[in-house]
């Protein structure tokens, strides 16, 4: 018969291993992203037709924009055929029914946004889904204490942040007046 003892100190550390092995695979999957002020992105040279948009102020003290409103005017710009530029066109250029991609339909709803006095809301680019091949644009909007993914090129409506997959929507930059930001992926992250 064999017996092996085991240190009490040694048994504890292992566990204490294993359990912080544990915590970290649970926050990485459940981090929501975070936004860190940069100077540049590489986005920042195709951006210069709608750098005016960006930066214009909304209205001031507007009333509250409804949720009611805000999927009026995503299934709006959902109603317009998808067509692919290289060039990020104006919401003018958009408006007009002509066919237009996620960067036109995502920059006119900011441009709708802002005018009608939405506080906290940022134009970002990333990926639809962890498997896309291809970036994606979108509008995000926190309010009311709820984060909203509003796509005019995908959706309906809007949708809060924690109703979807843990692999959608994934941000890597995000626009919102004059000020550019980088997303992490915790909180860990963008402290170092």
């Amino acid at each position: 018969m064999i017996t092996i003892s085991l240190n009490p100190f040694a048994l504890k550390r292992i566990l204490f291993i294993l359990l912080i092995l544990i915590g970290l695979s649970c926050v990485s999957s459940q981090a929501a992203a975070v936004f860190v002020p940069v100077k540049a992105t590489p986005y920042d040279h195709q951006m210069s037709r709608i750098e005016s948009v960006l930066a214009s102020s909304g209205q001031a003290g507007g009333a509250e924009i409804s949720i009611r409103l805000v999927n009026r005017w995503i299934g709006d710009l959902r109603s317009i055929p998808y067509g692919f530029t290289k060039v990020w066109k104006t919401p003018a250029e958009t408006e007009t029914g002509e066919p237009a991609d996620c960067k036109a339909k995502a920059v006119a709803l900011y441009q709708r946004m802002k005018r009608y006095g939405a506080k906290d809301v940022r134009l970002v680019i990333g990926k639809r889904s962890s498997t896309s091949r291809s970036t994606h644009a979108w509008v995000e909007w926190q309010t009311a204490g709820e984060n909203y993914i509003l796509d005019p090129t995908i959706n309906w409506m809007a949708y809060r942040s924690g109703d979807l997959d843990s692999n959608a929507y994934l941000p890597y930059f995000a626009f919102a007046g004059t000020n550019k930001y980088r997303a992490t992926e915790s909180t860990l992250v963008a402290q170092n």
